[in-house]
């Protein structure tokens, strides 16, 4: 029996490399195990602050007024494009809002604006009001401006501005 003796040389470089690529594969088996398991979602309206609902809108509550049934539309300028947000009321409640037809340099331009406006049409469906909408200090300028335009088509909507307009 003979015995041969074989050497290996490892390089303190090549063990250096072979660990921190070991390293960045388990965190990445990691990362997508924890991005894919069923289980928690948040609701999004956990994650407001109290600092952050919205301060100086006024709103029509649909509990406290009456809507004369219709389609109402404002139109929204953005950085000289614009957008129409439409509104459908009911007597006693609003039914739908959405932005017509939004261009899609607009969208790209303001990558806020669909998540934001489809935030708010959520809360207003619940509460059938403009009276507590939430948003997050990231988009608080953005949610403001899409509940002007809310409250404009709003406004037209109300019997009471109606009513003002047509007396003698």
């Amino acid at each position: 029996m003979s015995a041969k003796t074989k050497i290996v040389v490892l390089h303190m470089k090549e063990l250096i490399y072979t660990g921190i690529f070991a390293a960045l594969g388990i965190l990445f088996i990691v990362l997508i195990i924890v991005m894919f398991l069923p289980g928690r979602k948040e609701e999004p309206g956990d994650a407001s602050a109290p600092d952050d609902t919205q301060e100086g809108i006024s709103s029509v509550s649909a509990s406290g007024s009456v809507y004369i049934p219709g389609i109402y539309t404002t139109e929204l300028v953005l950085g000289g494009q614009s957008v129409e947000i439409e509104v459908i009321v009911e007597e006693s409640s609003i039914e739908s809002i959405r932005m017509v037809d939004p261009d899609e340099s607009l969208t790209t331009m303001y990558p806020l604006l669909e998540p934001t406006f489809d935030s708010i049409c959520e809360q207003i469906y619940e509460n059938q009001s403009l009276d507590e909408i939430s948003y997050t200090s990231d988009n608080k300028y953005t949610s403001l401006v899409l509940m002007e335009a809310i409250q404009a088509s709003l406004d037209k909507a109300s019997l009471d501005a109606s009513s003002s307009e047509g007396s003698f």
